[in-house]
């Protein structure tokens, strides 16, 4: 035996400490094979819409009310076909609102446990392992004897809200058997962390970062470029309580700063993108508070700039080149009048240098998002789970883009004195990224830190690959020609299947059979783009989960599902709110798109996890063959 395979069953005899064990689970590994493929489900941009993201994943996409129709049509009404869904999605806080009402407790929970048992039959038909492996410790005997017809033991129990959450959880967790995130749960919607602890418990899930997601990891890590990016658009957006509330990271020092240093500046340019009744005052001071971090943000990464040439970043330090006597600046070539010219805190003798003031919230902002525990954890796990992209067989995932040139061969990126390009160049910002926060050495984790600001805005990123940043002249210039960020050619060849077949053969898949999924850029459903590209070679997911893409999109987001039976796009609609949908049984119904049919179904045999799972039991089956011929002492 190998020192390799060793140290494999060591590390395999720590979970099935005996021969009888590892034999077990061999066992149920095999019939595992035999089970039907469960739904892996594709998610993007949510952005913080934590109240429609968790109502789908709840739903099983929508498969657990096909499934209650499938089952009651003729049996229940559309009203309380309606409500069992809902009994199902939350089944504590339906039951307990439920039995509230006054109604004889045992005959509700004698007539709604059988329906419930019928969808877990339904939803569990052909996947008796991954029943069993997910049936919940402490129920499992009152379940199996519900779905054998016997609800005496569920009625027994005393705790009728407990068994009806642990059947609906169940159900629920049977239903979607993965989840991949393929980027972009922060910013823009009110809820992000919400979010992060519900993946965080979340049963089976992977995430690819997306570029507000690399923003708030360079934030939590205390890069100041990221920090002064991230305060500034929760102030473009108004969503500073989900710096104060949600994470305890007071905004008080910046904004004591902003109404005392621009309190009488009609801050031109610097309203907030904000919807709802708010006072002429409280519109004023969010205009202020976002001048302050804006023109924070303009020196911090000018300075970032010159300690980082390689990132080629020269062009957008703008502000020493206002022109005062003429009111203007040069951008591109082209001269443009600047709308906002009063700059109190600039000293035009080095305009990029930090009032004390400035540095003084600098500082502040810095250590408040380094010191908050509820942040680290969210980012550490966004770093255990995560990554640049994932290969799951025949899909490539990333969050937005593989830079090309204008002839769609992949374009060279030089940073740090190193070229890359295609997957080499996800591999390196992936290193650099891990680097920022793992390596034993400070100089090195600066420039990790540096080089994920650089992926927020840098014209070779991946999860960029735009002209410019414009952040300038969105606050600057009223002329939205200066504002133009001219996209990578990736964006316009996502039809050439060519194109396609050379950025799979560089990440080593066979271009025949390959699918990309991705999000970043909103596909705008209601001017007639379609998100299937290329005859389904490359799926974009961004639908509009967030509210303030929605009216771009004409719908509130996507859900690509990869089922037994094949691969389905459904498009989404806008969810009220949680607490209507427990209240008054609202829901999100998919409007469901094929994209490709399986010519029998599936099972996990027939997967990627399927080929892994043979390995495992192949590695059990020697484990415990070294135990019964007294290679390795069992532990227990």
């Amino acid at each position: 035996m190998t020192t390799i395979d060793m140290q494999t069953l060591e590390h395999l005899s720590e979970t099935y400490p005996t021969a009888q064990a590892a034999r077990a689970e061999a066992e149920a590994s095999a019939r595992q094979l035999a089970d039907l493929k469960g739904a892996v489900v594709f998610a993007s941009d949510v952005h913080g819409e934590y109240n429609a993201f968790d109502h789908i994943l709840r739903s099983g996409c929508g498969s657990i009310r096909q499934t209650i129709d499938s089952l009651f049509a003729d049996e229940l009404t559309e009203e309380e076909r309606a409500e069992l869904a809902t009994l199902v999605y939350y089944p504590r806080e339906k039951a307990e609102l439920l039995l509230s009402q006054p109604e004889d407790q045992t005959a509700w929970l004698g007539k709604v446990l059988p329906q419930l048992a019928a969808v877990l039959q339904a939803v569990a038909e052909g996947r008796p392992e991954a029943l069993r492996r997910e049936m919940p410790e402490g129920a499992a005997d009152t379940i199996g004897a519900l779905l054998a017809g016997d609800a005496e033991p569920a009625l027994r129990a005393g705790d009728p809200a407990g068994i009806v959450e642990a059947v609906g959880t169940l159900i629920q967790r049977l239903s979607i058997s993965h989840l991949h995130m393929v980027g972009d749960v922060y910013d823009r919607g009110p809820s992000p962390e919400l979010i992060m602890d519900m993946m965080m418990g979340y049963h089976s899930i992977d995430i690819q970062w997306g570029n507000h997601d690399v923003l708030w990891m360079g934030a939590a890590l205390g890069q100041r470029g990221c920090v002064a990016n991230v305060v500034r658009i929760c102030a473009r957006y108004g969503n500073f309580p989900i710096l104060e509330d949600s994470y305890g990271i007071s905004m008080k020092p910046l904004v004591d700063f902003a109404l005392e240093t621009y309190k009488d500046d009609p801050c031109v340019g610097f309203a907030p993108k904000i919807k709802g009744d708010f006072t002429p005052e409280e519109l004023a001071r969010w205009s202020k508070i976002q001048k302050a971090i804006a023109y924070i943000q303009f020196k911090v990464e000018a300075k970032l700039i010159a300690e980082n040439p390689s990132f080629g970043l020269d062009d957008r330090n703008l502000l020493h080149l206002i022109d005062r006597e003429r009111g203007t600046v040069v951008v591109d070539g082209v001269e443009y009048e600047v709308q906002d010219m009063v700059f109190p805190t600039v000293d035009w003798d080095d305009p990029y240098r930090l009032s004390d003031e400035e540095s003084a919230v600098m500082d502040y902002l810095e250590q408040a998002f380094m010191n908050c525990e509820k942040l680290q954890r969210h980012i550490r796990f966004f770093l255990d789970a995560g990554s640049f992209y994932k290969i799951c067989g025949d899909f490539l995932l990333y969050h937005a883009c593989v830079p090309l040139n204008a002839d769609g061969s992949l374009k060279e990126v030089t940073v740090l004195g190193e070229t890359y390009k295609g997957r080499s160049l996800f591999d390196a910002m992936e290193r650099y990224t891990r680097q920022a926060f793992d390596d034993p050495d400070p100089a090195k984790r600066k420039v990790g830190r540096d080089m994920i600001w650089y992926m927020w805005l840098g014209q070779g990123s991946p999860l960029f690959a735009k002209s410019k940043m414009a952040t300038f002249e969105i606050y600057m210039i009223a002329d939205k020609a200066a504002r133009k960020e001219v996209k990578n050619p990736y964006y316009s060849l996502l039809e050439d299947e060519q194109v396609l077949a050379g950025i799979f053969e560089d990440f080593g898949m066979d271009p025949a059979v390959s699918r990309i999924v991705s999000g970043h850029v909103p596909v705008k459903v209601k001017d007639g783009e379609d998100p299937v590209k290329c005859g389904g070679k490359a799926m974009i997911i961004d639908g509009g989960f967030s509210r303030a893409y929605q009216s771009a999109t004409g719908i509130a987001g996507f859900a690509l599902v990869n089922d037994a039976n094949g691969l389905r796009l459904g498009y989404l609609e806008p969810l009220e709110s949680q607490q209507a949908a427990i209240e008054r049984n609202l829901d999100i119904v998919p409007k469901w798109r094929t994209l490709a049919e399986n010519e029998s179904p599936l099972h996990v045999g027939d997967t990627e996890y399927g080929l892994v799972l043979r390995d495992k039991i192949d590695a059990l089956t020697r484990l415990a063959e070294a135990y019964e011929a007294g290679d390795m002492p069992e532990r227990a």
